[in-house]
Parts: structure tokens; C-alpha cells; sequence
């Protein structure tokens, strides 16, 4: 069954992009969907022009940076600079990452967080699980499916952790991006979503 939070917390973006260049981010448009905000995917740097804040799906990180375009990265950069809020998921905290373990030496992240990550920390695909993972960031417990997640190896001082798992950490914030390292939009639980919704753009 879906959980939420308060609607009267929903105070940011209401445009909502979602990187769709590989991944599931049809699974974070239909979350978004569902908790009453537009969401726009995202292929060009002109799509960024029309949204409020960006998510970066799960799915495969490599390919993700060799099919994002150059001027689309450098969007990214600048709006997040500027104070665009943007949450990662799994992969998308790979890509929001400034130092990636185990990725491809040609793979350039974009530097979004003080954070270092590792890739497939979990393991391979058939190693993915559920667990439940607390956070008061969602107001208690919630489910987080974890498909071979990368591990948070370093995270700068003003990285603030949100959750853990088996005593690892597994959601970060800093100012208005968020990164988790797994797949809230493949559960019916929204409140990471909408945990996301409550950033703005002046919260740098």
C-alpha cells in the first residue's frame, strides 16, 4: 500500500525532469504522477529549461554518461550550482558522485555531491533484495530495493546521512540534492519522492 507524508510539506518543485536516457525512469515519472507533480523526461539541455528540479534514475551508470550529450552535463552542473534541487537513485548516485570505485576510467561522474561511491557493492543482479530502511527524513521505516547499489565509501562533512543499512549508509544529503543508493520508485511507498518535493532551490 502507498505511504505519504503530509501534503502540507510539499512545498518545492512542481516541474519535475527525470533523466530518460536509459533506465527506469518511467518508473520515477509514474511516481511522480503519483504524488500530484508533472514530471518531463529529459534528453536534451533545452528540456532542462522547462522543470524545477531533476531526478537521475537507477539503471546502468556508464551508459547513462556516454549517452548524456555534453551540453546536457554542463546543464546539470550549472542548474545544480545554481540551486536546482536533484535526487540520484542507485545509479543516479553514481552520476551525482565526484569519486566513483570500480567504474570505467573513462567514466566521469558529475560531481554534484562530496561523495565517493562504490559501484555493485551489493553484488550482481540476482544478489538484488528488499529491506526496510528507517529514515526521519519519511517519518519512520519504509521499503528500499537495493539492485546491485553502490556503496557510500566518503562523504564530505556537511553530507548529512539520512539512513543506513546493515550499517552502511545508503541515503545522503547535501543542501538540495539527495542520493540514495536504491530504487524507491520500484516500491508503492512515495515518501522519498515526496521527502524530495519538500527541497527548493534556495536550500543550497
Amino acid at each position: 500500500m502507498a505511504r505519504d507524508v503530509p501534503n502540507e510539506r510539499l512545498r518545492g518543485p512542481r516541474r519535475v525532469g527525470v533523466l530518460a536516457l536509459q533506465g527506469d525512469f518511467r518508473e520515477h515519472l509514474a511516481a511522480l504522477r503519483a504524488c500530484e507533480v508533472e514530471g518531463v523526461p529529459i534528453r536534451l539541455a533545452s528540456d532542462l529549461d522547462a522543470v524545477d528540479a531533476l531526478v537521475l534514475p537507477g539503471g546502468e551508470s556508464t551508459t547513462m554518461a556516454r549517452l548524456m550529450e555534453p551540453e546536457l552535463k554542463a546543464s546539470i552542473q550549472h542548474r545544480s550550482a545554481a540551486g536546482m534541487p536533484v535526487m540520484g537513485t542507485c545509479a543516479g548516485m553514481i552520476l551525482m558522485s565526484r569519486d566513483i570505485q570500480g567504474g570505467r576510467a573513462d567514466q566521469e561522474p558529475l560531481k554534484l555531491m562530496d561523495i565517493g561511491v562504490r559501484r555493485n557493492a551489493y553484488g550482481r543482479q540476482i544478489d538484488s533484495f528488499e529491506a526496510v530502511v528507517e529514515s526521519p527524513a519519511i517519518g519512520g521505516a519504509g521499503p528500499a530495493v537495493f539492485i546491485r547499489a553502490p556503496q557510500v565509501t566518503e562523504r564530505a562533512p556537511d553530507v548529512q546521512e539520512l539512513a543506513s543499512h546493515a550499517g552502511q549508509t545508503v541515503a545522503v544529503k547535501q543542501g538540495n540534492r539527495l542520493a540514495l543508493a536504491f530504487h524507491p520508485e520500484l516500491t508503492a511507498d512515495r515518501r522519498w519522492h515526496q521527502y524530495f518535493l519538500t527541497l527548493d532551490g534556495e536550500d543550497r
